[in-house]
């Protein structure tokens, strides 16, 4: 079995079509498919069932799944291996983050590794964190940006602190207050994000005990932003979405004060790849971690 039946099955299940993925390999679509017929053939099961709906992997499928991103993962990291011995830095780097890391960290991140190191590109793929620690466990990225605490099988690097803070309307009957406290927004529209991106939000109000009335659910940060822009209700949001960003909004310290700890994770940080090994410890610096 070669390692591009194993590319082709792969990138056809990342991006759910022959289509995407033939156009992703610079494929024609017969070649995909006549790729996976000869995989499923060396297999002797099928690993998609192609339907009016799109694609979907087979419970075989996905059992062979993850020992074929293992292969992979390795391959790729032999590479990188061979090119750093060359004294070459290439390879691809896959990155997991949430959408404040993607908006403040990110694109500076991206356009000064690149200057360094032409060869090595890096994917982002944004979602929230409870995404971000499933493809780091299924092997689809290298490592993610997550708050702690995380998953007990992962390697971590902590980096920044990062205050969560309320926001109300300016015209709020709280918004003359300097610190706010969560008991006081028990009787308040509270607008969060949805379940998988609300792990920060989920955590103080487990840590204070107490309970708001969800009025709106939405899947990003600057939604949030904007319904309490328009008066629909107050929230709670970490610092570093607000950094950079033209609001409307009255923003309160909460008292006590809650952080969420943004890091690196991983299921071996000794196992990555030299090309992601390189880009965290570029990350560290960028952000002045230790």
């Amino acid at each position: 079995m070669s390692l591009s039946k194993y590319e082709v099955f792969n990138t056809v299940v990342e991006l759910g079509s022959l289509t995407k993925a033939a156009e992703a390999l610079n494929l024609t679509q017969s070649a995909v498919s006549y790729s996976l017929a000869n995989l499923e053939s060396e297999l002797g099961f099928s690993l998609l069932i192609r339907g009016r709906s799109g694609i979907t992997v087979t419970s075989n499928g996905q059992r062979i799944l993850k020992y074929i991103r293992t292969i992979l993962h390795w391959d790729e990291k032999l590479k990188q291996e061979a090119a750093s011995i060359n004294g070459l830095e290439v390879g691809t780097v896959r990155i997991g983050a949430p959408a404040s890391v993607c908006i403040q960290w990110l694109p500076a991140l991206m356009r000064y590794f690149k200057k360094e190191y032409p060869l090595i590109e890096i994917q982002i793929f944004q979602a929230g964190y409870q995404d971000i620690e499933e493809w780091i466990t299924n092997g689809v990225i290298d490592f993610g940006f997550i708050a702690l605490p995380t998953l007990e099988s992962f390697e971590t690097i902590p980096l920044k602190k990062d205050r969560i803070l309320c926001i109300l309307p300016h015209n709020h009957p709280l918004s003359n207050q300097d610190k706010i406290r969560m008991e006081q927004l028990e009787k308040e529209s509270f607008i969060t994000l949805k379940s998988g991106y609300n792990n920060d939000m989920k955590r103080v109000l487990k840590e204070t005990g107490v309970t708001l009335k969800n009025s709106f659910e939405m899947v990003d940060d600057q939604a949030i932003v904007a319904m309490v822009e328009n008066e629909l209700g107050v929230s709670i949001i970490p610092e570093l979405v607000l950094q950079g960003m033209s609001h409307n909004v009255r923003v309160l310290s909460l008292e006590p004060e809650q952080h969420r700890i943004i890091s690196i994770a991983a299921t071996s940080l000794k196992e990555l790849s030299p090309a992601a090994k390189k880009s965290i410890e570029y990350i560290k610096t960028l952000l002045g971690s230790n």
